[in-house]
């Protein structure tokens, strides 16, 4: 008997932190191993995976910025450190047994597609899963406004937000330790208490397209697997 899924087409956005190991430069071998798990067991159950991968294990191209490179060139080294975690992720899961697309926002035809829509949402339909480099393709974007361009484009139902806390709190929970987990939170919320958990384009453009976004701590296994069955974990921003 199939299980029933709460969402059947999502988007996954993964930040490069996470390959790196919970906020290591570089990669991680087995986290990128464990992520690639956590995603097979729910791409096993139905679900159509999208997922969009940022950089920050590499490169972030507004720190860039601020020690005297371009920001718009830093921006575009930034979405070719993308474009590394995208392919070592889709060696992962390709050797998990997985189909998978790379899908770029910037020319790498040798090694990725280029982003199409409809071309996509076919992958998608065919049960393959597909990995978005490249960010938005233009600078001054974050990868989360990249998640919440591409969940629009291929109508996801939800963009889950993997991260290494159990979703958002009030405060920072690495510094203030008695910082309260925030279960719902509205978008205004964030505008007004600065919560450090998307960027306000990201936030503005999931809203505007009836998107939810559920922040949760991906490390925590079997997490994601649950999300998609239903249960309620971690945070979620949404128009009340």
């Amino acid at each position: 008997m199939t299980k029933k899924l709460r969402w059947k087409r999502i988007l996954l956005k993964l930040s490069g932190e996470a390959l790196g190991g919970k906020g290591q430069f570089g990669f991680d071998i087995t986290a990128i191993e464990y992520i690639a798990g956590e995603i097979k067991e729910i791409h096993k159950l139905g679900s159509e995976v999208a997922i969009v991968i940022g950089g920050g294990n590499f490169i972030r191209g507004e720190k860039l910025s601020h020690i005297g490179i371009d920001r718009a060139t830093a921006d575009y080294m930034g979405m070719l450190g993308t474009m590394i975690n995208a392919l070592a992720l889709q060696s992962i899961l390709e050797k998990l047994g997985n189909f998978t697309r790379v899908m770029n926002a910037i020319s790498a035809t040798e090694v990725s597609e280029p982003f199409i829509r409809r071309r996509a949402i076919r992958h998608l339909e065919k049960g393959r899963i597909v990995i978005f480099a490249g960010g938005t393709g233009s600078p001054y974007f974050s990868t989360d406004t990249a998640a919440a361009l591409r969940a629009s484009e291929v109508n996801a139902e939800i963009i889950l937000k993997a991260t290494n806390v159990d979703g958002v709190y009030e405060k920072d929970p690495k510094i203030n330790k008695k910082a309260n987990l925030l279960k719902e939170v509205h978008p205004l919320e964030i505008v007004k208490r600065k919560l450090r958990v998307m960027d306000l384009t990201a936030v503005t453009l999931a809203m505007e397209n009836k998107i939810p976004v559920i922040v949760f701590d991906v490390f925590k296994k079997g997490n994601l697997k649950r999300l998609i069955l239903g249960e309620k974990i971690g945070s979620e921003i949404k128009d009340k």
